[in-house]
């Protein structure tokens, strides 16, 4: 007798997601102000994007690298980031769902969608961030955004805070390092929840909020690169974060406040113990923050890395109790690939992914950006995160990125698109019927062609859809129905049985 195949649960969250600083365009329509994100210029695979200043007192201009790692490059004393004439920024039109959301939500209908992620840009809300009222033309799109999805049965998931911090608050405050930044965006929040109440049911706070670690511009609107002042941001965020969990539940317990982190498996090139530490230090680093904010405490390790660097942060005794009481309601993630490390570099040749890096697996193949397919990387990351917190799972971001080519015929055929989702489906589908794995939902990232966060660039395209635009933002815009499109959508009517 054929063995049966298993798919998924029949509620399954199938879908994909965006994000408004890489999507929506719209920088400087409905009354929306400016972001961080509005700041950072175009880069490339080998060119990293910058962010522009200006300097008020004297009138002096330019740009500094928009840094990763430990990287301390700070602007000029007296400059502030700034969007000067004549230079490009990607995400100011990005794919222009500001324009086509009607048609855009129809596409993700005739898919089959049941959930939609994308984000609220804050500064379409509060303009400044810090603002009495919110601004009533931005909350007007986004009710519609989600008049749209309902037209089609879509569950929209919302990411409050997606790489982008209303600019005001960074020059004002210093972004997220300031304790002033917890009541500002839990009023920010109080205001969407509020609104959208019947329209939304599922919130994430900040995305990969790992980030603050090695994108502090991106991630929490710092221009104050040190250990002290990242320490403290991501502190404030944790505060807000259960803030929001707690003012959601108020407001109504069919509510869920999911946290997003952004997880790599991690393998280890060697079995020399000396690399089993390197992992073992490497994925604390990840874990800290599910830690926190998932789990509902700080770890020992961590408190003791800040001993021993001389962290203090600011804080008071009910910062910790509203993060152990009002920890998030489940993990959402973003899992790409997994990453490989040695302390035997010379071993192997080094590899850049999704701003980690590694060496090189023999056993993956990987595509011009780096990335490698590993086709049991969501079981393993399920798994892993699944026994150590038991609570619900997400997958938020998962997905490829590569230069596809519009055929004449408005044709896009991707086959390596489908056969990498495919196996990332296929080890989804294990960790649920093998090893019992409570998934609440798949969203591939970039399911429409966006601008990447990490080089600004549009030929690093994810999407079921084509968007008719290039590096330099030149184009119809014209969507276009890729391959991946039509195998998706059976993958979706078939609840995961048929991935051929």
């Amino acid at each position: 007798m054929k063995k049966k195949k298993m798919g998924f649960p029949k509620n399954f969250m199938w879908g994909g997601g965006v994000s408004a600083n890489q999507f929506e365009g719209g920088w400087n329509e409905g009354g929306k102000g400016i972001s961080t994100s509005d700041t950072m210029t175009a880069g490339s695979h080998t060119s990293p994007r910058r962010i522009t200043w200006k300097n008020i007192s004297t009138g002096k201009v330019g740009s500094v690298e928009l840094s990763f790692g430990n990287k301390k490059e700070f602007l000029p004393e007296g400059a502030i980031p700034t969007v000067l004439e004549h230079e490009y920024y990607p995400t100011h039109i990005a794919s222009d769902f500001y324009h086509h959301y009607k048609d855009d939500i129809a596409l993700l209908g005739e898919m089959g969608f049941k959930t939609f992620r994308l984000s609220i840009n804050w500064a379409r809300i509060f303009p400044n961030g810090d603002d009495c009222e919110p601004n009533e033309e931005g909350l007007k799109f986004y009710d519609s955004v989600f008049d749209e999805c309902k037209k089609y049965g879509i569950e929209p998931l919302v990411t409050l805070s997606h790489y982008e911090t209303p600019l005001n608050l960074t020059i004002k405050y210093g972004g997220w390092k300031n304790r002033e930044c917890i009541s500002i965006f839990e009023k920010y929040a109080k205001t969407v929840i509020e609104r959208y109440l019947g329209k939304v049911k599922y919130y994430l706070t900040f995305n990969e909020i790992n980030a603050m670690g090695m994108m502090p511009y991106m991630a929490g609107g710092l221009i104050d690169f040190s250990e002290q002042a990242k320490a403290q941001g991501v502190h404030n965020q944790f505060v807000a974060s259960a803030k929001v969990v707690k003012l959601a539940h108020e407001i109504s317990p069919e509510i869920k406040v999911g946290q997003m982190l952004a997880y790599t498996p991690i393998y280890t090139y060697t079995c020399d113990p000396l690399d089993q530490i390197l992992a073992l230090e490497t994925m604390q680093k990840t874990l800290f923050y599910s830690d926190v904010q998932t789990g509902g405490a700080y770890p020992k390790y961590k408190l003791k890395e800040y001993e021993r660097n001389g962290i203090k942060l600011d804080d008071c005794d009910e910062d910790y109790e509203l993060i152990k009481k009002y920890s998030s309601d489940f993990l959402a993630f973003s899992c790409y690939c997994s990453s490989t490390i040695t302390t035997h570099n010379e071993l192997s040749e080094n590899i850049a992914g999704n701003f980690s890096m590694g060496v090189k697996n023999p056993y993956m193949k990987t595509n011009e950006w780096g990335w490698a397919t590993d086709p049991a990387c969501l079981r393993v990351a399920l798994n892993s995160l699944y026994n150590l917190y038991h609570k619900p799972l997400w997958i938020v971001e998962n997905g490829i990125g590569w230069d596809d080519k519009l055929e004449s015929d408005g044709s896009i055929h991707d086959s390596y698109r489908i056969d990498y989702l495919r196996q990332n489906i296929q080890s989804m589908n294990d960790a649920i019927n093998i090893d019992g794995v409570e998934l609440m939902g798949y969203s591939m990232w970039g399911c429409f062609d966006l601008i990447s966060s990490g080089t600004g660039e549009m030929k690093k395209r994810y999407g079921f859809v084509y968007i008719d635009r290039d590096d330099k933002g030149k184009g119809s815009y014209n969507r276009y129905r890729k391959d991946s499109f039509y195998w998706y959508k059976k993958v979706i009517s078939s609840d995961g049985v048929d991935l051929e």
